[in-house]
């Protein structure tokens, strides 16, 4: 689950040790797959391609899975593969505002899908551009703050097309241009700066702050939709504060 906010960096830490694992090799997957199918097999020659297959190694996906899906994405296989990005837009509870990222071979399938988790887990679903505006592309970097300040990570990355760097509980994001990502996280290895992620996301303008109950049924809502083999992203202006976050950790 991708987002800016407390919640995002507590399911993360969660999703690391859990059976969304799966899930996230899925997801791993089906990218390097639409790389390949864009712009062939040959890694060296396909950055989009590079840079799914860094991140699957990043994350402990077998080599031989990696493998497949190339051949597989590149048409090598014989299977054809043909995925479409479609993205829904949901208002959740306490006013807010949720972008669902699909990728899928089969539009009326996740269509009905993901409407349907939305209207049973409590939220509904938004009319085209009604949420997207208030979200706009960036490129994401997160990184353990270990013994850094805000000032050591900016003088790094702020050469490189940096626009700011935020405090986000134990870590600190960078938001940069979806095109200078790259160079930003260049200029990290460079300075010698270990990071955990680095995606192009879309970061709301704006955080709205969820109470205790409020945040318990968005996290039912973001649950479910993840839970889809089509779902991608799920992107949120939901915000919960240190409180909020130890009281549903209480209850798990």
């Amino acid at each position: 689950m991708a987002g800016h906010s407390k919640w995002a960096t507590t399911k993360h830490k969660k999703a690391v040790i859990d059976a969304r694992r799966a899930k996230s090799f899925a997801k791993l997957i089906k990218n390097i797959e639409v790389a390949a199918r864009a712009g062939g097999a040959d890694v060296s020659g396909n950055p989009a391609l590079e840079l799914a297959v860094q991140k699957a190694k990043k994350t402990s996906v077998p080599n031989d899975n990696i493998d497949r899906a190339i051949k597989r994405g590149a048409g090598l296989t014989g299977e054809s593969i043909d995925y479409q990005e479609i993205i829904y837009e949901a208002r959740g509870p306490q006013g807010s505002a949720l972008l669902v990222e699909c990728l899928t071979d089969n539009k009326n399938r996740a269509a009905s899908e993901v409407r349907v988790a939305i209207t049973r887990n409590g939220g509904t679903v938004a009319d085209p551009g009604s949420v997207s505006y208030m979200f706009s592309r960036k490129g994401v970097v997160n990184l353990p703050k270990k013994d850094l300040t805000e000032d050591d990570v900016l003088m790094a990355v702020l050469d490189a097309g940096a626009e700011e760097v935020k405090e986000s509980g134990e870590n600190f994001e960078i938001h940069c241009e979806p095109t200078d990502l790259r160079a930003v996280v260049g200029a990290l290895e460079e300075a010698g700066i270990d990071y955990d992620t680095d995606e192009v996301e879309f970061v709301p303008s704006m955080d709205v702050e969820l109470d205790l109950d409020a945040a318990r049924k968005f996290m039912k809502l973001a649950d479910a939709l993840e839970d889809l083999d089509d779902v991608q992203n799920v992107y949120s202006n939901a915000d919960l504060s240190d409180e909020v976050v130890a009281a549903l950790e209480a209850e798990d």
